[in-house]
């Protein structure tokens, strides 16, 4: 991975002008794709599968109208009057026929409907109208919503002294919308770049970055809501998350393009390095969070589930924009990158037994504070996140209805109102289909279950018990005793559900409870169950990412444990100022309420990718430290030399996120604030205090892994350990050397058995190396030599390649063939210059053998020969037969090497 992304750096660097007009291009194309498929967002949830949701698809067939999407109207009669009286009557009559000629009314729903009771306050005064309309809340625009509230207030103007208030479903969906104070967000994290890296240039380059991921990231959401169904929250989530990784994942690369810079290495090679050490931990990084997001599919809800995906296409983008936009950038800065020399300036001599702080002062006086007692640390720590966590078994969840609208808003007032004049209930009014195709007395049963229901607890009245056109289907709309989004109004639909047998046996009938209300409590109750099981997959994910790449079996345990701190004390938080409205005034909230259902999963799986970041940047440091032997003082310099990009990069996302609090509307608020507590939790208390406390008391403990399970993991290099071994081996053995194969103290082993040892090759382009000895033997040679397989030992280099760092490339350039390839003559006449590695070249079929001997006696190409490698049997005679001269080399038997002979 390092040595590709080194070779991608350095491509980006030297062609940045193709580049930057390819990026232009991949923008222009998705802003067209945006413009001419783009769509409308769904703010609609349900549970596909669940009994609301079917009952609500086959209402929508049967009893059509009882499914259609409506606005409330609610209608106060003058000082003095009765909706009953007649004057009043014949204006809503009229009112009534003319809001049916608006041409998106499907049928009005009047206060006097004898269908329907209920529809006229206790006191006579107040009314409710329901407008049946076309289309559904999301795909219904701001302009339609306006034209039906004009034609709804002419009743004030011909009826005087009435009062006209509209909302419901149709008006409960509220976009949200990017504002001036988001955009100081962006602001600050410039300041917190430009006193990070120290130069304005080189702050703006992740900006420029990130800003063109969301850009691509937005448009994607746009483009996809022309074709699926998208939430708005989607498209608000992509911009907070790809500000916010965007910038940090840039900042880790120029941060350590500018330290390298600073060592005098030329820019060109500095920007290379950069993206293949940093930018290998940016991919590890990326895809920890694009794997946490497209894991919110575990839920099972279709809109999760595609919010997830575009914004893990997000941190996609940024990833790629970070690892080729940004060195395209260092190119177009070329020198200006290059830090300016400080002046030394004399410093106090440190006393005896003290490491100087190296112009890391607060870094080192915090480190040194918080690992004196980690013991102390760890108790305050857990009892400080611990406090803050608790009120989490509090929290409060519900999916947005109208009476947690922003107060002043239409759909508000319309909610308040009803409240204050029918009841709480009849704003989130219960549907129950009844199936009574199979009746004789379809209307007496629909009567038994109207008595049956309006004696259960928390029902204030059955609306409605009617059956539709066809007779096949039955509707019994319920109002309940409390409010859409009170837990006692989903005890009520539970127990509805449970009595489906009861009325089957009775009324010989099925039953379903749907309806918009229903539909909110099952999702909310799917995205409950949901927390559990994707918890799980993201502690476990963490424990096994971070056990192959720390090589330790506490590193990722305490990693985890950490991340559940910061979610649950990020849970706590949110509990304090949404629930129980501490604070409230501060993030500019009128009111305490439920958050969105969603958030808990949401907060989860964002969180997990940022934490995992965080402890990888950090943690690695420290691991460098103690490999390369410096075990007293690992945790305390490794913290130093990483703590500064660390606390850069989560004030950064603390910033993004924090600035979408103040005046976000719906779900986004409580996203971005529990986002924004949760980082900084994790940045600062977690990984910037704790984990170093646990890292000193653990000792060298803490890399402690058992040898079976190390011999089993895979080797993941997040930190260009051997892009750093390429890079020293460039030169090697010597500037000058022009080798084709060269290889020193090769040695390969397998299941315990050694195949070859010490082996020194030296074979110049265009000449021809014969390796002799038995089958295995040779064979793993060959393909080591080819890219094919990891030699246990030695230093190896072909065609000017480090392997196995660069074995894709040579992969490219070195076939392997053997008797059971197909078409070998056609392979061996298109090769040009590389390696050619011919195994059992004397086994070969006669067509075969010829092609061979006449590719060795061609003239070869001056400028790029093809240099061979034969594989023979001890004993082969076909060494002798060769037109050309060769080198040899015998392998030892493996019983000479296992000390059998």
């Amino acid at each position: 991975m390092s040595s590709f992304l080194y070779r991608l750096g350095r491509a980006c660097y030297r062609m940045r002008g193709r580049v930057l007009i390819a990026w232009t291009i991949v923008i222009v194309l998705f802003a067209g794709l945006a413009l001419t498929v783009g769509g409308q967002f769904n703010d609609v949830f349900e549970v596909p599968g669940a009994s609301s949701t079917k009952a609500l698809n086959q209402l929508k067939v049967t009893f059509p109208e009882a499914a259609d999407a409506t606005a409330t109207v609610l209608i106060t009669a003058p000082s003095g009057a009765k909706l009953k009286d007649a004057k009043v009557k014949d204006a809503i009559a009229d009112w009534s026929a003319d809001l049916e000629k608006v041409p998106m009314v499907k049928g009005v729903i009047d206060p006097y409907n004898e269908n329907i009771d209920g529809l006229i306050s206790d006191d006579g005064t107040s009314g409710r109208a329901m407008i049946r309309v076309q289309g559904t809340s999301s795909t219904i625009t701001d302009a339609q919503r306006e034209n039906l509230t004009e034609a709804a207030k002419t009743l004030e103007a011909t009826l005087p002294g009435s009062k006209v208030l509209i909302g419901g479903e149709i008006f409960s969906i509220h976009v949200p919308r990017i504002t001036v104070v988001e955009a100081l967000g962006l602001a600050v994290a410039i300041l917190v770049l430009v006193m990070t890296l120290g130069s304005l240039v080189a702050s703006m380059m992740p900006v420029g970055t990130a800003i063109a991921g969301v850009g691509i990231g937005v448009l994607s959401v746009q483009i996809a809501a022309g074709v699926i169904s998208v939430s708005s929250t989607t498209l608000m989530l992509a911009i907070m998350l790809g500000l916010a990784v965007g910038i940090d994942y840039a900042l880790f690369i120029i941060s350590r393009h500018r330290d390298q810079l600073s060592t005098g290495m030329e820019v060109e090679e500095s920007a290379a390095r950069a993206v293949g050490t940093a930018g290998s931990a940016v991919v590890f990084a990326g895809l920890t969070v694009v794997i946490a997001l497209v894991g919110l599919s575990i839920a099972g809800l279709p809109f999760l589930t595609v919010m997830g995906v575009f914004g893990a296409l997000t941190v996609a983008f940024e990833v790629l924009l970070a690892l080729t936009l940004l060195p395209a950038f260092m190119g177009f800065a070329g020198e200006r990158m290059r830090p300016k020399a400080r002046k030394e300036r004399k410093t106090r001599k440190a006393p005896a037994g003290s490491t100087p702080s190296d112009g890391h002062g607060f870094a080192s006086w915090w480190v040194t504070l918080v690992t004196a007692w980690p013991v102390v640390t760890i108790v305050i720590v857990l009892a400080g996140i611990g406090a803050l966590a608790y009120p989490a078994k509090d929290l409060s969840m519900a999916l947005p209805t109208s009476g947690h609208s922003l107060p002043g808003t239409q759909d508000r007032e319309t909610f308040d109102e009803i409240t204050k004049t029918f009841g709480i209930g009849f704003n989130g009014p219960l549907i129950m289909t009844v199936g009574i195709v199979e009746l004789d007395d379809p209307v007496k049963a629909l009567d038994g279950l109207k008595a049956d229901v309006e004696k259960m607890p928390g029902v204030q009245m059955v609306a409605a018990a009617t059956p539709n056109a066809n007779v096949d289907t039955g509707m019994v709309q319920i109002i309940p005793t409390t409010g859409p989004d009170d837990p006692a109004t989903a005890n009520l639909v539970e127990r509805l559900r449970e009595r489906e047998d009861e009325w089957k046996q009775a009324y010989d009938v099925t039953t379903a409870v749907t309806g918009f209300t229903a539909i909110q409590i099952d999702v909310t109750s799917q995205l409950e169950a949901a927390l559990l099981p994707f918890g799980i997959f993201v502690v476990g994910l963490s424990l096994v990412l971070l056990t192959i790449v720390f090589r330790s079996i506490w590193v990722p345990i305490k990693a985890a444990m950490g991340y559940l701190l910061s979610v649950l004390g990020a849970f706590g938080a949110t509990v304090l100022v949404f629930n129980k409205g501490w604070g409230k005034q501060a993030i500019n909230l009128p009111e305490a309420g439920p958050v969105i259902s969603f958030l808990p999963i949401i907060l989860m799986g964002i969180l997990f990718g940022l934490a995992m970041d965080y402890e990888v940047f950090l943690v690695s440091r420290m691991r460098e430290e103690f490999v390369h032997g410096n075990t007293e003082r690992s945790v305390e310099d490794g913290f130093v030399h990483s703590a500064k990009v660390v606390v850069a990069a989560g004030l950064i996302m603390f910033a993004v996120f924090a600035f979408f609090v103040p005046n976000g509307e719906g779900a986004i608020k409580p996203i971005a604030f529990s986002l924004a507590v949760g980082v900084a939790l994790d940045a600062f208390v977690i990984r910037m205090t704790l984990v170093p406390a646990v890292m000193k008391l653990l000792g060298r403990h803490a890399w402690w892994l058992p040898k079976w399970l190390d011999a089993r993991l895979p080797s993941l290099d997040i930190e260009g350990e051997s892009l750093t071994r390429q890079v020293h081996l460039a030169s090697w053995p010597t500037p000058e050397d022009t080798s084709a194969i060269v290889g020193e103290g090769l040695t390969a082993e397998a299941g315990g058995r050694t195949l070859f040892r010490g082996i020194d090759l030296s074979v110049q382009p265009g000449q021809v190396l014969v390796v002799q000895g038995e089958h295995a033997q040779r064979r793993a040679l060959l393909l080591a030599l080819a890219g094919r397989v990891k030699l246990t030992g030695g230093t190896l280099k072909v065609l000017g390649h480090v392997l196995p760092e660069e074995a894709p490339v040579v992969r490219g350039l070195a076939p392997v063939l053997g008797p059971s390839v197909a078409h070998f003559g056609r392979v061996l006449s298109r090769q040009r210059g590389g390696i050619v590695c011919v195994d059992s070249a004397d086994e070969l079929k006669d067509v075969q053998d010829r092609s061979l001997r006449r590719a060795l006696s061609a003239e070869p190409d001056a400028d790029d020969p093809i240099t061979w490698v034969l594989g023979v049997m001890p004993g082969s005679d076909l060494e002798a037969q060769l037109p050309v001269a060769y080198q040899l080399v015998r392998l030892p038997s493996h019983l000479v090497l296992e000390g059998a002979i």
